[in-house]
């Protein structure tokens, strides 16, 4: 790719686009070459920019790759699951939280991601949080939310619902989240049943006897 050239200041835009550019092609580098095997000097010929305008934006490889990585994370939207009624429907809520949770799991986008940073754990320590908060919080919400509804109602019981549905989250997408990290997914029939076993099996746990 050529470089781009230019004189003078860049506006807000073009200096927005540099950024974004300048992010997705360290991502694809560090995607291809890991941490240690990426270099500076490739990272700007992939996004078309000299080395001496990377290193003004970056001084070094670590503070971009700390930058990108919670970046790419973050883009990838979560589609919160349509839930009947607020979720009155335990069952049919749970499911279709499994069902939105399983399907981001396997994107392949996240997969790689999630190799990317398991790769790297041991350069940045910090990622266990960051991924923590941009991929199970928004999940536990929901499923905190449908569980403090149905414990209100008595339909439940449930003494600490953030654990619970940590809990819930771990068995039904834990595994296929494990499995989309080795460039594997169940069928998807196959990935209906494991799903709604699961459901079965965690609600025998909390319903009130």
């Amino acid at each position: 790719m050529g470089q781009h050239l230019r004189t003078g200041r860049p506006t807000r835009a073009e200096a927005i686009e540099l950024e974004q550019r300048l992010r997705e092609a360290a991502l694809e580098v560090f995607s291809e070459r890991g941490f240690d095997g990426a270099t500076m000097e490739q990272i700007a010929r992939a996004a078309g920019i000299s080395k001496r305008t990377l290193y003004a934006k970056y001084p070094d490889k670590r503070e971009l790759f700390a930058k990108v990585l919670p970046w790419a994370m973050s883009t990838l939207n979560w589609d919160e699951p349509r839930l009947d009624d607020a979720g009155a429907d335990l069952p049919a809520a749970l499911l279709a939280i499994a069902r939105t949770a399983v399907a981001r799991a396997v994107d392949p986008q996240v997969a790689r991601l999630t190799r990317i940073a398991m790769g790297e754990a041991h350069h940045f320590p910090e990622f266990a949080e960051a991924a923590h908060s941009m991929t199970w919080s928004p999940r536990l919400r929901s499923v905190v939310e449908v569980l403090e509804r149905h414990a209100l109602a008595g339909t439940v019981v449930v003494d600490d619902p953030e654990l619970a549905a940590e809990q819930f989250l771990a068995m039904v997408s834990g595994f296929p989240a494990m499995l989309a990290a080795f460039g594997l997914r169940r069928d998807p029939d196959d990935e209906e049943r494991h799903l709604e076993h699961a459901v079965a099996l965690f609600l025998d746990g909390v319903r009130t006897r």
